[in-house]
């Protein structure tokens, strides 16, 4: 999951900053606006080999701008049952220690903000997209403030550490990380820093996200940079390392026009809620996208691999042939592959003709 939008929610509002801001600047980073906030798009090193790098080393992201969220109700179970009803996904059985990807869906069964809930044991803690994240606590407060207490932590910075080799820069400073399995998450103490360490990413690469206090942001950033290993990482090769994994961008691939069935998510809908499971539905959309499970979404989320040279862009029309001249879909996210390939993603209206679009793409649309 994890980027969006690259507009500021109220364009009269001046541009925030986050904790490493000012290490940003004294690396070089080059500062774009980015939902917001001023964040860097690249380094001096530049796009490809960041991209490269993180592939075959580590890289360091900031990604405080994002939202992240406590919650917390009398009982933890309280608080899972509350959260199920603004997502589809199994809460209740997530273990303590564990994490897993979600969705707010609205009453149309649309995607409102894709996210990572993680059971701390006597709470939940939420990261939210940066651009979606105003609007989803409000969400929270109007659909679970009836059972929960909704605490944003506005005082925390959240850094990703992506790559093959951020196992081993982390346990330099963190003697639990190579204990983490994918998709743990937890309380851990980075450098006498007492931190939330999670390990996944947006990559397609093994990383831990820490969501550390402002105040020591830019100290462990620093410790972890000191390692030859490591890159600092814009976002632009975040980007660019999302889409060549094939991985959601909200407001791109996924809005509120898309269900998870449509985005092909439902990979990330237990039994549980499914028809027959033991808590079925329940959820914002859950008429709508429960049809879908059984009898098929009108279009769907697809990758594309074009023939020749040209890369294909957003927003490029999908035809079904050469001959063809009514669209069947778009191009929701593409561009180059720094490794010597192109790649898409798209929404086609149907699964023939998804497959007609891989079979032939061009620059001035795909047909």
């Amino acid at each position: 999951m994890l980027a969006s939008g690259d507009q500021r929610p109220d364009d009269q509002s001046p541009l925030k900053r986050t904790p490493l801001y000012d290490l940003h600047a004294a690396l070089g980073g080059k500062m774009v606006p980015f939902a917001g906030y001023e964040m860097p798009v690249q380094f001096p090193a530049g796009v490809l080999k960041e991209h490269l790098h993180t592939r075959k080393s580590a890289g360091l992201f900031d990604v405080s701008h994002m939202g992240q969220v406590v919650l917390r109700s009398g009982a933890p179970e309280d608080a899972a049952l509350a959260l199920e009803r603004a997502v589809p996904q199994d809460i209740l059985a997530l273990p303590v220690g564990r994490q897993r990807y979600a969705q707010f869906t609205d009453v149309h069964g649309g995607i409102l903000d894709d996210l990572m809930v993680a059971n701390f044991g006597d709470h939940l803690f939420l990261v939210v997209n940066a651009a979606c994240k105003d609007a989803d606590q409000a969400h929270l407060q109007n659909e679970l403030s009836d059972v929960c207490e909704i605490e944003p932590l506005a005082d925390r910075a959240l850094l990703a550490l992506q790559g093959p080799k951020a196992e081993a820069v982390l346990a330099k400073f963190c003697a639990e990380a190579p204990r983490m399995r994918f998709m743990d998450a937890g309380p851990r103490e980075i450098a006498g820093i007492a931190c939330f360490v999670s390990r996944s990413g947006y990559t397609g690469e093994d990383g831990f996200e820490i969501s550390v206090p402002a105040g020591d942001a830019e100290r462990l950033a620093k410790l972890l940079l000191e390692d030859s290993d490591v890159l600092p990482i814009g976002l632009g090769a975040r980007d660019s390392l999302r889409l060549e994994a094939g991985l959601c961008l909200y407001g791109h691939d996924i809005d509120t026009t898309t269900t998870p069935i449509e985005a092909a998510l439902e990979w990330s809908m237990q039994k549980s809620r499914r028809a027959g499971g033991i808590r079925v539905g329940g959820f914002l959309g859950a008429e709508k996208i429960l049809a879908q499970f059984a009898d098929g979404a009108p279009r769907r989320r697809v990758g594309l691999k074009p023939e020749g040279r040209a890369p294909v862009r957003e927003g490029a029309a999908l035809f079904a042939s050469n001959t063809s001249s009514e669209p069947i879909g778009k191009v929701t996210s593409g561009g180059r592959s720094m490794r010597r390939s192109r790649w898409a993603i798209c929404r086609p209206r149907s699964p023939p003709a998804a497959r007609a679009s891989l079979r032939k793409c061009a620059a001035s649309g795909c047909r």
